[in-house]
């Protein structure tokens, strides 16, 4: 394993132990909640997207799983939390831009400075089982703003 494959592997490893944004905030306000499970491996996750406008405020989420899962979802949540208020067109760029490049089987890399840790999970794209692990916290996020638009 590479020097970086394992700065990546602990990156996800302290992401899955400290958990950014688990804890489901409370639904005030606009807020949208979606749960999404894995049953191959048993992953879920509830996801809370607060909104205010067309710009979100804050996700929240809480759940159990593999250690990807529960990495993901706290990267997804730190990534969000931090650009608050994220308009949701970017929020929309960034799930679509994460899917494209797990769905690549290795041949396209998340940029670091857009996706910051959650670019960690580009060796993921290499093992096609554990790709829904990954997507789960960003499906949910999807589907949460698609239900706030009714």
């Amino acid at each position: 394993m590479g020097d970086l494959d394992q700065l990546y592997q602990e990156l996800i490893l302290d992401h899955a132990r400290r958990r950014v944004g688990s804890g489901l905030a409370p639904a005030e306000g606009l807020s949208a909640d979606h749960h999404e499970r894995n049953p191959v491996c048993g992953d879920e996750i509830t996801l809370r997207v607060r909104v205010d406008g067309d710009r979100i405020r804050d996700v929240s989420w809480e759940g159990e799983g593999c250690s990807i899962s529960q990495a993901s979802a706290s990267m997804l949540s730190q990534l969000v939390t931090e650009r608050a208020p994220l308009p949701r067109n970017e929020a929309s760029a960034l799930i679509d831009g994460f899917r494209t490049a797990l769905r690549s089987r290795g041949t396209m890399e998340l940029d670091e400075d857009v996706y910051e840790d959650a670019a960690a999970l580009t060796g993921v794209s290499k093992y096609t089982a554990r790709v829904k692990c990954a997507m789960l916290a960003w499906v949910a996020l999807e589907a949460a703003l698609a239900a706030l638009d009714g």
